[in-house]
């Protein structure tokens, strides 16, 4: 039984010095119960395996009932590559051991999953053309500089558009491996974008600069969106930006413990789709 997902629709795919990724993640059970045949720890394994069988399934369902668009082709191509999806496990929230007057023992297992698409189908929906400004489409989120190097004494510009409504949170990380937040920061707290709209970093109160300084070499844009509130990461205060003391290892992963809430009149859960972006500058004398 699914309690609440989160949908984070499709593409995997490299463009130039950027790369996108976007999938779907949810809360999803499974269950199963040992009969004659199975030892705990089989018991537990197939319990697992059904939470990430449902993980896909309501996956697949989610594309089917959100993807509003004409071209009936499109939809087939993204249910295929949810089909040949993998499924990695964000969190463990719950294993619990209980009686069922029927089938004895039984254990159950709720798994915070992310759903990957098949890449390779992936990539062919993107050779195909798909426009990435419909906002029936799922959540895509550009992110581009004015330039791809720059010199010593240069500011970098950075832009952001996306197809429609999304909270975000745009991290930069330096040569030096220093990761900061530049968005939202401790003068700008804007953290939700129209569809549509060009917005620009540094700009408006925005109290940094982001110039280039020793020492020179490959640094890094990351942004994560979601159209809903995305989770929380550790920070501080650092100027006009924030520091981030969260491990890099697990930005990603609270980033995606996004704020959902469950839906009074129906019992169904809310759905949010989630986007993530990398690019990489270079920076030089």
């Amino acid at each position: 039984m699914l309690r609440s997902i989160l949908a984070i629709l499709i593409c995997i795919f490299t463009v130039g010095n950027a790369y996108a990724i976007q999938s779907t993640i949810m809360d999803a059970e499974g269950y199963a119960c040992m009969g004659e045949d199975k030892s705990k720890k089989q018991t537990e394994q197939t319990a697992m395996a059904d939470a990430k069988r449902n993980a896909v399934e309501y996956a697949i369902t989610y594309v089917k009932s959100e993807t509003k668009v004409k071209d009936l082709q499109i939809e087939e191509d993204m249910i295929k590559a949810y089909s040949n999806a993998s499924v990695k496990i964000l969190e463990v929230k719950e294993n619990s051991w209980y009686k069922d007057e029927r089938a004895g023992d039984c254990f159950k297992t709720k798994i915070r999953a992310e759903v990957i698409p098949d890449e390779k189908a992936v990539k062919e929906i993107i050779a195909g053309q798909l426009p990435n400004d419909n906002p029936g489409l799922p959540l895509s989120v550009r992110l581009w500089t004015d330039k791809e190097k720059y010199q010593k004494g240069e500011k970098i510009k950075i832009y952001i558009r996306g197809n429609k409504p999304f909270y975000a949170r745009v991290l930069y990380k330096d040569a030096k491996g220093e990761t900061l937040q530049i968005l939202p920061n401790p003068y700008r707290s804007e953290n939700y974008f129209n569809g549509g709209v060009i917005y620009e970093i540094p700009s408006g109160s925005d109290k940094f600069e982001l110039e280039v300084s020793p020492p020179f070499g490959e640094e890094r844009i990351i942004i994560y969106t979601s159209t809903a509130p995305l989770g929380d990461i550790s920070l501080s205060k650092d100027g006009g930006v924030y520091q981030v003391k969260t491990g890099e290892k697990d930005i990603g992963i609270k980033t995606r413990g996004v704020k959902l809430k469950e839906t009074v009149d129906s019992g169904k859960s809310q759905a949010s789709e989630f986007f993530e972006e990398h690019m990489t500058i270079k920076t030089g004398k």
